[in-house]
């Protein structure tokens, strides 16, 4: 049975990240109707920061860790378990200053731990959650696109596939929402500026 974790990270609930996410996670079901969806709301419930007490329980051996350790670590176990379980993920993010948002930058430091979504090897860090796929939806005020001139503040799509490689997903695909800035100023309609998108969408999930 085919299982799919699905990450909203933007705090408005009319956001169009969380409208793609929910038009990839319906086409998704209908391609995949036998199969499960695991939905984290990470702008509803925050990751907890990483801390001094959090790196010294990861770099204890497992065998040794305290009650306290353990329940340290209890949330990036649980967060972990999602990426374990599931075989695709889909991302949405919004562009925070040229980036991710803080709380999808909490769950990264969550979930890239060693020993459990990565190890070091005599090559160098190697990931640990193959055969999985990750479409990221993202929303950006401007055009950042390849080729403009602008795209070199992109740091989304180079940071992202660089994290979710760190981890051993490697199969990533990025879909773009580019200019949303005119949505939400009136110049542009919404339905009209989501529709080839959105279509977009519905071929990556399908």
């Amino acid at each position: 049975m085919p299982t799919l974790l699905h990450l909203d990270s933007s705090p408005l609930e009319s956001s169009i990240t969380r409208e793609l996410t929910r038009e990839f996670v319906k086409t998704w079901q209908n391609s995949h109707p036998d199969g499960t969806v695991i939905y984290r709301d990470l702008a509803a419930n925050q990751p907890k920061p990483v801390d001094t007490q959090w790196i010294y329980s990861a770099y204890t051996p497992e065998s040794s860790r305290t009650p306290e350790q353990k329940a340290t670590l209890a949330p990036s176990d649980e967060l972990i378990a999602e990426l374990e379980h599931a075989d695709e993920y889909v991302i949405g993010v919004a562009m925070h200053n040229f980036s991710i948002p803080s709380v999808l930058k909490l769950w990264i430091d969550q979930i890239a731990r060693s020993g459990r979504t990565f190890v070091y090897a005599e090559s160098g860090p190697q990931g640990l959650l193959h055969g999985k796929r990750a479409t990221v939806l993202t929303a950006t005020g401007g055009i950042y696109d390849a080729g403009t001139p602008a795209s070199a503040l992109n740091f989304i799509d180079p940071y992202l596939k660089a994290v979710l490689g760190f981890i051993g997903v490697t199969n990533v695909k990025f879909v773009t929402a580019g200019g949303a800035a005119q949505v939400m100023t009136g110049v542009v309609d919404r339905e009209a500026f989501l529709k080839p998108t959105l279509e977009a969408v519905r071929t990556a999930a399908a």
